[in-house]
């Protein structure tokens, strides 16, 4: 039978995952610290459904976001909307769990990896998902059980078809490399880093020898550094600001802007505001469209609680082709924060 087909690409760009034949579109919709928590219902389906209407294929959850009720929301969006399971992209992870006790329903042990994406596959009510990533690196369990753990999600259980890492070091993610390839295991495809305009050293320094040996794939988060980068915090923190909505959690980052090193961050926040203009977009575009700019990022997982913040952060796309050499350089000399490469004494290619 014939599968009618329900997306449109629109003007989305889309890249390869990694080394991998995947495609995903470069915005992506996450769920984290706001589907099941903050945002429940319609609203996480509206959000969902204005993500597609823009060409996004790929959506991002972890068993950890609202302890499982995260997948649940995102879950009963996907039932509805009743998109062809071959037209979207959706991962999620393990490790956190969902807040119990016992002491195997969290960490990367072969029990928890199988048995906590298959308790994720019950809340999303899916067969299966394209990615599951490793929420953290486990240091309490064998490299080698957790390649075996993935392997088995993937080739034996068909719960998966790639497995990834998410915040683990360039070290950790080479061994579970070597470790794949020595035991005809199944090796990780792509990363899930923190990487955004004030964040960059480990993902462009760290990361870069993955991104050269393996093609490593990555799907990047806090973009916007949760918010800092569109201007809404430069005059204080709103009441409906994830700052705010997430007081405990933003406490330590919420402090921080009152330092001398916040204030200067706010500051260059303001002169990206002014290139942005210059552009005919606002800085949050500005800002998502320099992360998109790397080619060692495949996608920009967007985090929105309202239809009107996708449509916002899907106009990064029309300033993609605009960031030329010369404004690319404009905007590093306003942040002055270029992470130095390793010394190369004089060897490099």
């Amino acid at each position: 039978m014939a599968v009618e087909s329900k997306f449109d690409p629109k003007d989305m760009v889309f890249r390869h995952l990694g080394p991998t034949g995947l495609k995903v579109s470069v915005l992506s919709l996450g769920g984290w610290l706001t589907y099941g928590g903050t945002q429940k219902g319609n609203v996480v389906k509206d959000c969902m459904e204005a993500a597609w209407n823009h060409g996004i294929n790929f959506f991002d959850t972890a068993e950890v976001y609202s302890n499982g009720q995260c997948e649940i929301e995102m879950g009963q969006a996907f039932k509805e909307l009743a998109w062809p399971r071959d037209e979207y992209v959706l991962s999620t992870k393990v490790f956190f769990g969902t807040g119990r006790k016992e002491p195997n329903t969290r960490g990367l042990s072969r029990k928890h990896v199988v048995e906590g994406l298959k308790s994720s596959l019950q809340r999303l009510q899916q067969p299966y998902v394209d990615i599951v990533l490793a929420h953290r690196p486990d240091v309490g369990t064998p490299m080698k059980e957790i390649v075996e753990g993935f392997t088995q999600c993937i080739r034996n259980l068909n719960l998966a078809y790639y497995w990834g890492t998410s915040e683990w070091s360039a070290v950790q993610i080479m061994e579970a490399t070597q470790i794949a390839e020595r035991y005809n295991l199944i090796a990780p495809i792509a990363e899930q880093p923190q990487y955004n305009a004030f964040h960059r050293q480990r993902f462009e320094v760290e990361y870069a020898p993955l991104f050269e040996q393996f093609q490593y794939g990555t799907t990047i988060w806090s973009p916007l550094a949760s918010g800092l980068l569109t201007g809404k915090y430069n005059d204080g923190i709103p009441e409906d600001s994830r700052f705010a909505t997430n007081k405990s959690f933003f406490e330590s980052t919420i402090k921080s802007l009152q330092t001398e090193e916040g204030k200067a961050k706010i500051a260059k926040v303001r002169k990206l505001t002014e290139i942005a203009e210059k552009l005919g977009g606002s800085v949050a575009s500005l800002a998502l469209a320099w992360c998109v700019k790397n080619e060692n990022v495949s996608t920009v997982i967007l985090g929105a609680t309202k239809v009107q913040q996708i449509e916002e952060n899907c106009k990064a796309l029309g300033l993609l082709p605009k960031l030329t050499p010369e404004l690319m350089e404009e905007i590093e000399k306003v942040l002055d924060n270029k992470p130095a490469p390793p010394p190369s004494f004089g060897r490099q290619r």
